[in-house]
């Protein structure tokens, strides 16, 4: 029988929080904010869709001081197409008992100068 960590791993309820972002030449090394997802929630997966390809830019999902805590930095050249991403050991995660800030950050090449890239993040809650 598995392990189960929690009511959040086994029979919890997926949230999902949405950010819009209106691409509009970010800089390299950009720090953009996603929102806060409360304590108690697991982060289970995330997905990226963007109307345009971000060419050579870098983007990283987080939070601040583990900037690619639920993405590690890395090109997203598919257009109009949900991708999702997730790390392992994020997946894996406990429960927080402190709500979070989660951030995207750019590296490598500023954004594109149109177009627009929406972040969901899916998270369990017992």
């Amino acid at each position: 029988m598995p392990d189960f960590k929690s009511g959040n791993a086994f029979g919890g309820r997926l949230r999902r929080y949405r950010t819009v972002i209106t691409l509009a030449s970010q800089a390299a090394g950009s720090t953009i904010a996603l929102g806060t997802v409360p304590a108690g929630d697991v982060f289970a997966f995330g997905v990226l869709t963007s109307t345009v390809t971000l060419a050579t830019a870098t983007v990283a999902v987080g939070v601040t001081g583990t900037t690619g805590k639920y993405r590690t930095a890395a090109v997203f050249q598919t257009a109009n197409a949900p991708t999702p991403f997730g790390n392992a050991a994020a997946i894996d995660d406990d429960a927080p008992s402190e709500s979070a800030d989660v951030i995207l950050t750019t590296a490598t090449a500023a954004l594109p100068s149109s177009g627009t890239l929406v972040v969901d993040l899916y998270f369990s809650n017992a």
